[in-house]
């Protein structure tokens, strides 16, 4: 039964958003009483964790399997953005922004693992651009990796990117190819533009 509410709450909150979601709501939608998921969670911050937690852990396993294939770099990063879209649900409600803003504890410890497992799988994807010459042998790796991150998490902050103008999907893209065209040789730019003109149909969904 535990399995099943952190299955159904991490669909709900991410669908809805981690306000709006009660545990009321949740119950409704197992079928079960509010008493059933209390024996399983203390509360809802508790249960909040595990799902970020959860969430957090399927994410990254999924980003390593893409990251184990070594491809392209420019395609990896493609990919890894794609998946995440998929799975994330295209962040219509901005959870992460949620979880900021209500949930401050919770959030600070996912953006340090994010940060950790992000760093390590970026700066590989440099070294490895940079190998194949992809991308300038002149980066600063650890400040574009840095940049990148702090990027991602700006793109989340529904007051400056307002869901209703922007959708996470396609500013996801465009960030993307922002990043790589600051730091991609002649040869880069060239795979560069023959994934977006690939991509396309993806990039235009809404």
């Amino acid at each position: 039964m535990k399995d099943k509410i952190l299955h159904k709450a991490a669909e709900m909150f991410l669908n809805l958003g981690f306000k709006s979601v009660t545990m009321d709501d949740i119950a409704h939608e197992l079928g079960v009483s509010k008493k059933t998921i209390y024996t399983h969670f203390s509360n809802k911050t508790a249960l909040i964790k595990e799902v970020t937690d959860a969430v957090f852990e399927i994410v990254c396993t999924g980003i390593n399997v893409i990251c184990s294939k070594e491809n392209n770099p420019i395609d990896e990063l493609f990919e890894i953005k794609q998946f995440s879209m998929e799975y994330l649900k295209n962040e219509k409600t901005s959870p992460q922004y949620q979880l900021q803003k209500y949930y401050p504890k919770i959030y600070a410890t996912l953006k340090s693992k994010q940060f950790d497992i992000m760093q390590d799988c970026v700066v590989e994807n440099l070294k490895r651009g940079v190998k194949l010459g992809f991308y300038r042998d002149t980066i600063d790796v650890d400040f574009i990796s840095r940049i990148y991150f702090h990027g991602i998490i700006g793109l989340k902050d529904i007051e400056l990117f307002p869901l209703t103008q922007f959708s996470m999907n396609n500013i996801m893209g465009f960030y993307l190819e922002y990043h790589l065209r600051g730091i991609c040789t002649e040869k880069g730019i060239h795979k560069l533009n023959e994934v977006i003109t690939n991509n396309q149909p993806e990039k235009n969904a809404k």
